[in-house]
């Protein structure tokens, strides 16, 4: 190797000190702008949990139409995506009524699904980030009433 080629090796390579500097910028930098960003993550959630309640609103109503009745709570909202092995249920049963399983809200909970309701005819509940009644925030209970 010539004297040359050491020299532009030198030149290229950053020194630890270096390094270090552009690591702490990194982290203060992250220590900034993270929590916003988590905080906005879980406020999608509840979007997407409300927007959830809304669409199995829409398939509770479709299957109603076809059995004049929403499901029973025993039924449960599996009625929605899977056929009924009851014979005289499944004649009726035009479903599948939502295209895919959402046993579980954005959480992994499950819904809380009452038929006849307390406020409706209906009631569909998620329990929030902490699968708990009440809460305040994330933790908060979304309903569809």
């Amino acid at each position: 190797m010539t004297h040359k080629t050491v020299m532009n090796r030198k030149a290229r390579a950053f020194t630890l000190i270096e390094l270090l500097i552009v690591m702490a910028i990194i982290g203060l930098l992250a220590a900034l702008v993270g929590p916003r960003v988590f905080s906005h993550l879980g406020s999608s959630k509840v979007k997407a949990v409300a927007a959830q309640i809304e669409m199995i609103g829409s398939a509770l109503d479709a299957y109603r139409l076809d059995f004049g009745r929403y499901p029973t709570t025993e039924q449960g909202l599996a009625v929605l995506w899977q056929k009924p092995e009851k014979e005289d249920q499944a004649a009726k049963w035009q479903g599948p009524y939502l295209k895919k399983r959402v046993d579980k809200d954005a959480w992994g909970g499950a819904w809380v699904y009452k038929s006849p309701g307390d406020h409706g005819e209906y009631d569909l509940s998620s329990l929030g980030a902490d699968g708990r009644e009440g809460g305040s925030g994330e933790d908060a209970d979304i309903h569809s009433w």
